[in-house]
């Protein structure tokens, strides 16, 4: 299946302290990490949804602008979804560091959009995304509605995607990184 896919890296890091693109796991920084994960998991075409303010031009990824700024991840999504030249987005968080190539691979192998869902909850972060939910995540942005988990909600209404349930087991792939005491080997 040919998919594009976006990293999401335009948080302002606040409670980190310092942007976590940059911080080094291993001695690579995360946006080099999700970059090669969504890479080895197949990706095309890889974008970078980040800060105006800060260089992502060393990966030699095209850095995707928000067209609604202040809005949170869903601008990032609806930044890559209209950059896609796929019909299918994987969306990645920069700080997802315990996902790995393989699950995203079977999340695009459905070839439409698939979010998944650990015990009930949704995991919007790391989801493949249909191109056509680009007009829908643009609708809920211009009615102030910036909640990814409603959207991947209203793409699943839409039939545009489906749930994927996994089991609690999985549920650390989806911790993301919050302070520095999340991850204790960061340099």
């Amino acid at each position: 299946m040919n998919f594009s896919a976006v990293i999401l890296a335009g948080g302002k890091s606040s409670r980190m302290g310092r942007d976590k693109a940059f911080l080094e796991l291993d001695g690579k920084p995360l946006l080099a990490r999700q970059i090669q994960t969504v890479r080895e998991a197949g990706a095309g075409e890889v974008f970078i949804s980040g800060r105006a303010d800060m260089d992502y031009s060393e990966p030699g990824c095209r850095v995707l602008a928000d067209q609604f700024s202040g809005a949170g991840p869903l601008a990032g999504i609806h930044a890559g979804l209209n950059a896609a030249t796929t019909p299918l987005l994987l969306v990645l968080a920069v700080d997802l560091v315990e996902m790995d190539s393989t699950f995203l691979r079977e999340l695009t192998q459905a070839g439409t959009g698939v979010i998944p869902r650990v015990a009930g909850k949704i995991e919007p972060l790391a989801a493949a995304y249909p191109g056509k939910g680009a007009s829908l995540a643009e609708l809920m942005l211009r009615e102030g509605k910036f909640a990814v988990r409603d959207f991947a909600e209203a793409c699943v209404q839409a039939g545009l995607a489906k749930f994927a349930d996994f089991p609690v087991t999985t549920s650390s792939r989806f911790h993301n990184l919050n302070s520095p005491a999340d991850l204790p080997c960061l340099t």
